[in-house]
């Protein structure tokens, strides 16, 4: 559904949004390793979490990352 990855050298910062049968799954991984994960069942809170990603993505941004592809992108090309 949503998937968005930074890199800077050897780390990656990835935030994921999936659908599950009774809601959606939101994660947030740092080098592979889950640091936040919450299950939603309200579209509007997995709607916010989306705009904390996206603030944060934009703090990665302007400290040097960059976007990475996605598997999705990687298939687009």
């Amino acid at each position: 559904m949503l998937s968005r990855e930074l890199i800077n050298h050897e780390h990656r910062c990835r935030f994921v949004v999936t659908s599950a049968s009774d809601g959606w799954e939101v994660r947030e991984e740092e080098d592979a390793v889950i640091v936040r994960a919450v299950h939603r069942h309200d579209w509007h809170r997995v709607e916010r979490d989306r705009l904390l990603f996206d603030l944060r993505a934009r703090a990665l941004t302007y400290a040097g990352w960059i976007e990475g592809l996605t598997a999705s992108d990687r298939y687009a090309a």
